[in-house]
């Protein structure tokens, strides 16, 4: 990865412009511009032709002045320490912003899941957890399913660590099944909190979200459920998807469920029928309303970001925008919601899952819905708030930074009653 696009500087520098901004203390700044602990693991796994394969596993607690870490486990070829580091100080500022009692962790493994079996897939979910030992906890760090893991794997791992204890510890770990004490409404919480705040952008931007045109870029968990979810709350119309095999573009919209069938029986979007075939990047710079960017970071960078077209960018993916691509969307006019907050919806839900899992009291998903709409657009008008009381001192900001500067003041403001500085 090139340095101006490695993760864990970028998200340092969207840290110190925000400090630079409010003005924060200079110790606090120090503390918060790096990780409170990294463990580093190697994870011996018995493979299927009776070799034993050691696998390397991280998992960063960046933060925890606010309540135990919290922040899922991604499997992926190319994990590195920088994305998870990066990713645990995003988590910080994602469970700051919501206002829930977390820090921010993150974990991952180098490995293909996809070139593994189930059993292969099993133990190196269980030998990752016991090679964190105590290291997680639901009084501690909480991990959670990400890119390439799943419920299933999550059940193993809370079946691992309670085989540890000596007691069922479902709340160790959320984005667990039903079965096993997972909540109702987990599932698609990441996309449908992104709808709450997508209602409550066009909202302020005046825009009827009825009659707008929305590009998604990824049809993985995110972006599929933003597009069932964009259709069915607000017969919005997506006119353009994309996932790893390319994009498709239709200007009369998109149907959903002919996607999905696609998706399952070839496992690629890009044969639609009646549908004009695009680049991911051709994605990124249509002239529609809303424009969701729900793969992978640094996809609107410098070389791209004055062609974006879109009135809205909805960030629900994580580190969708660099630094200097965001301060070209707001220069432009553009209203950029932040990734920490419009993907938050994911995290709050765990929260409530962890809730439910200490109490040992379940909840309906109408309800799961009801309070996550509550938190994310609290969030939201929270960040608004703090633009426009800058905007009324005459520091004009991005909703990002503003988003920061909220998020990164809780934080500091619980590191210094603690006294850590």
């Amino acid at each position: 990865m090139a340095e101006e696009l490695n993760p864990f500087k970028i998200s340092q520098e969207q840290l110190d412009k925000a400090a630079e901004v409010m003005g924060l203390d200079k110790n606090a700044h120090t503390i918060l511009r790096e990780p409170k602990r990294i463990a580093t693991l190697n994870i011996p796994v018995k493979m299927r032709d009776g070799s034993t394969k050691v696998f390397t596993g991280f998992r960063v607690l960046y933060n925890d002045a606010r309540g135990p870490g919290k922040g899922g486990i991604r499997y992926h070829p190319s994990e590195s320490i920088d994305t998870v580091k990066a990713l645990s100080a995003w988590m910080t500022w994602k469970t700051s912003l919501a206002n829930i009692p977390y820090g921010g962790a993150k974990g991952g493994i180098i490995c293909n899941p996809k070139e593994l079996n189930e059993s292969e897939l099993e133990s190196l979910s269980r030998g990752y957890i016991r090679a964190l030992g105590r290291l997680i906890g639901p009084k501690v760090d909480i991990p959670a399913p990400d890119v390439y893991t799943n419920p299933q794997i999550m059940a193993w791992m809370m079946d691992e660590y309670s085989k540890i204890v000596g007691y069922d510890e479902f709340g160790v770990i959320t984005g667990k099944p039903i079965e096993v004490w997972g909540s109702e409404g987990r599932f698609d919480s990441t996309a449908m909190g992104g709808m709450y705040v997508m209602r409550e952008a066009a909202k302020r931007m005046n825009m009827d979200i009825t009659k707008a045109k929305i590009a998604i870029q990824g049809f993985g968990n995110a972006g599929k459920f933003a597009f069932e979810l964009a259709t069915k709350l607000f017969n919005s119309k997506v006119v353009a998807i994309s996932d790893s095999s390319g994009g498709i573009y239709s200007e009369d919209g998109l149907d959903y469920d002919q996607l999905v069938k696609l998706k399952e029986t070839k496992g690629e979007i890009s044969s639609y029928e009646k549908a004009e075939k695009i680049t991911n990047q051709q994605l990124l710079e249509l002239d529609a309303d809303i424009l969701i960017p729900a793969a992978i970071e640094n996809q609107i960078t410098a070389e791209n970001a004055d062609k974006v077209k879109a009135k809205m960018v909805l960030e629900l993916a994580n580190g969708p925008v660099t630094p200097d691509a965001d301060q070209i969307l707001f220069e432009r006019g553009i209203f950029d919601a932040p990734d920490f907050l419009v993907n938050s919806g994911g995290v709050i839900v765990s929260y409530f899952e962890w809730v439910q899992n200490q109490e040992h009291y379940y909840w309906e998903s109408d309800d799961v819905y009801k309070r996550l709409d509550k938190i994310i657009t609290k969030s939201f008008n929270d960040v608004m708030k703090t633009k426009d009381d800058y905007a009324a001192k005459g520091k004009k900001i991005s909703m990002r930074t503003a988003a920061y500067i909220l998020a990164v003041s809780r934080v500091a403001q619980a590191m210094k009653t603690r006294g850590w500085y």
